[in-house]
């Protein structure tokens, strides 16, 4: 497979049409316009998320094994698609023309979500959101890393993540609210969820320009380019480390059990998880910009490891928020700056695809984590596999700093 691209080094064969960068020290706007996309569409996407197994289930009708499904797609097809939007993206130099698709095809797939109501058409519609989100990512992620001051692009992401995060914890929130006002309101959720779908769009559409993020292509470089020793580096170490991340939802549990609190409090503590990454993503990717963005990546996992010890020992609510902070100071550390750095590993031509690669990986290395962690909970139970994984997470991240020693 080849992308018209030039063999030469990228500083010669990029030609941006326009200025993108932002001046430095400074937050470029459209880094924080796309941070607004994103609000608006996480309060669509995670206002129907804490609804849908309720909805699904007991609206809908379906079984808990049909949910179980439908799940399924809804956590893993999104990774599916990310390298061919990262490829389309590159090949076209034009990712806000992908993104914008993406972000399109979700919002579309809420029209019908309104109307879906078997196991067949659900799939059809909860999959063609994934697949619109699984676009759309890894463009979004090239247009901050192309707007950004090289030196601040993990602050870029900070900021990104930090307006991301606001969305994310509007979503449930206002979700919770309307079904409070309007019981059995599940449709009026959908509907002002396709809403804030519509706003996201129109907002991407009018105020991105439609060259964002775009280079000049002349010759032509072959994909295994994107597949350098650093970037093979790069994905062994954050692909194995994922292998190590469990689900949220099983450290959630997990507080639960040890805490013997209601389960009317499992959703907040979604919600707490939030708070926390949104106080530090801005102080975390500064961070990563003055110290390295490999070694805050690499060392951001040691506070989930504690994270999992925390929630085994947790007996009331101090030690449940510790949990809930550390959780959300590790997605600080690591969220946004695996982007930044499998940006800059990569040719800028190929910025997109290496950004869809390293999201990839760590995405379907965490749904085998989960996988493999139900089934260690269920043989062990849940303090003792904590404690395991935590243990041997801590070794991988002493393993992962030395084979990424000297990385920027």
């Amino acid at each position: 497979m080849y992308l018209s691209l030039s063999d030469r080094p990228s500083a010669a064969r990029t030609a941006p049409t326009t200025p993108r960068r932002a001046p430095r020290g400074r937050v470029a706007r459209l880094v924080v316009t796309l941070g607004v996309v994103s609000l608006l569409t996480d309060i669509s996407s995670e206002s129907v998320s804490a609804i849908l197994p309720l909805y699904l289930t007991s609206v809908i009708g379906l079984s808990t094994v049909a949910y179980g499904f439908v799940d399924g797609l809804y956590q893993g097809v999104s990774a599916l698609v990310r390298i061919a939007g990262g490829w389309v993206a590159d090949k076209s130099g034009r990712p806000q023309r992908v993104a914008l698709a993406g972000y399109g095809l979700s919002m579309v797939a809420r029209v019908f979500l309104l109307f879906a109501g078997g196991v067949a058409t659900i799939s059809t519609v909860i999959s063609a959101d994934r697949i619109g989100k699984g676009l759309r990512t890894a463009p979004r992620d090239s247009m901050i890393t192309a707007a950004s001051d090289p030196a601040h692009l993990g602050r870029s992401f900070g900021v990104h993540r930090a307006l991301d995060t606001v969305g994310a914890a509007i979503g449930p929130l206002l979700a919770f609210l309307i079904l409070w006002a309007i019981p059995d309101g599940y449709h009026t959720v959908l509907v002002v969820s396709l809403g804030f779908a519509v706003l996201g769009v129109v907002v991407l559409a009018l105020f991105v320009p439609r060259d964002a993020g775009g280079v000049q292509r002349h010759e032509q470089v072959h994909w295994r380019q994107a597949l350098s020793g650093p970037m093979v580096r790069l994905l062994v170490v954050a692909g194995f480390l994922a292998l190590l991340t469990v689900g949220d939802g099983f450290v959630y549990l997990a507080l639960l059990d040890s805490t013997d609190a209601a389960a009317r409090w499992f959703p907040v503590l979604y919600v707490g998880t939030n708070i926390a990454y949104l106080a530090l993503a801005v102080p975390m990717g500064r961070l990563a910009d003055r110290v390295g963005r490999t070694r805050v990546l690499v060392l951001g996992h040691l506070p989930l490891a504690g994270a999992y010890v925390a929630a085994c020992l947790a007996t009331g609510v101090p030690g449940a928020l510790a949990a809930l902070a550390l959780l959300g100071t590790f997605y600080a550390c690591t969220d946004g700056v695996l982007a930044a750095v499998a940006a800059r590993t990569v040719p800028d031509e190929l910025r997109t695809s290496g950004i869809a690669c390293a999201q990839t990986v760590v995405a379907l290395a965490r749904m085998g984590a989960s996988v493999g962690f139900g089934v260690l909970w269920f043989a062990i139970g849940p303090q003792q596999a904590l404690v395991l994984v935590a243990g041997t997470l801590a070794v991988a991240v002493a393993g992962g700093a030395v084979v990424l020693r000297g990385r920027p």
